[in-house]
């Protein structure tokens, strides 16, 4: 019992964390329709980003991953033009083909960051890296406390933003009805760039509390394809507030699984979930069918 309940705590940690990694995601394919399959990719990049700030500079990586954030819009934005332009844009077939651009766009990434880092493992430092509280018999370390924070906190502001400005509405109205939204003189295709940009910033902090998690490696964006779109679908198609509560239930059920059974059976979760949810609920937990 006492090893289930840890279990559980360190999976609730795991989930937040794993809403973090999954929001951009939750923007880009839930909201925009986007085949962004090289999510896992750019975040895995933005960790490196962060990895050689604190590396060189020795700054705390939540501040370096904050620090890279506007870059990482503009490289969105960028690459949402490129997208539409050469895709989206030619007609309905774009998702196909969508798809085997955002795959190419990912190993491009994977090899840069070969080319500039290694094969090798990368971790950063910071004062919180390496302790733990106790609790009782129960240790829980102090990273994946932080990473709880950031993650509960980065999840909040994008709700709020979603929900409360101007832009955020927009981008809500241009998931669900995008000539109603040209009759009232706005560019659809302005907005969605502008939201992809936002969901590729947020994989700054994301990116950081990666690295801050666990050593990263170039290949890492493959393990996270599975877990992201699992919380993506589970959560419901746009739904921020239920990217929350369905990585809190992945990451849970990965740690159950990781005690009792082992780690070798953790990664198949995912897309175990995944199948589930689409063939029993299909619109998610709190959002819209597939």
């Amino acid at each position: 019992m006492n090893l289930l309940l840890d279990a559980v705590v360190l999976g609730v940690l795991l989930g937040c964390f794993y809403a973090a990694v999954s929001l951009g995601l939750s923007v880009a394919f839930g909201l925009l329709d986007v085949p962004h399959v090289a999510h896992p990719a750019f975040l895995v990049l933005a960790s490196y980003c962060v990895f050689f700030l604190n590396d060189r500079f020795d700054i705390d990586p939540l501040l370096a991953g904050l620090s890279i954030s506007p870059l990482l819009f503009l490289f969105g934005l960028a690459v949402y033009r490129l997208y539409y332009e050469t895709f989206e844009r030619r007609g309905s077939d774009a998702g196909v083909r969508g798809i085997a651009f955002f795959f190419g766009i990912a190993f491009i990434v994977e090899v840069l960051i070969i080319l500039q880092f290694g094969v090798d493992q990368r971790s950063v430092t910071a004062s919180y890296i390496g302790k733990a509280w106790r609790i009782g018999q129960m240790r829980i370390p102090l990273r994946m406390l932080v990473a709880f924070a950031v993650a509960s906190a980065l999840t909040i502001l994008l709700a709020l933003y979603m929900s409360k400005t101007f832009m955020g509405r927009a981008i809500r109205a241009v998931a669900q009805d995008q000539e109603a939204l040209r009759l009232m003189g706005a560019n659809p295709v302005r907005i969605k760039q502008w939201a992809f940009g936002i969901a590729t910033a947020v994989l700054g902090i994301a990116g950081a509390l990666l690295i801050i998690v666990a050593p990263v490696e170039p290949t890492l964006d493959r393990a996270y394809i599975g877990r992201t779109f699992c919380v993506v679908v589970m959560a419901g198609l746009g739904s921020i507030s239920g990217t929350l509560i369905a990585a809190i239930i992945l990451g849970v059920a990965e740690n159950i699984v990781l005690t009792l059974f082992g780690a070798s059976w953790a990664p198949a979760i995912s897309f175990a979930m995944l199948l589930g949810v689409l063939a029993i609920r299909p619109q998610g937990l709190l959002g819209r069918r597939l």
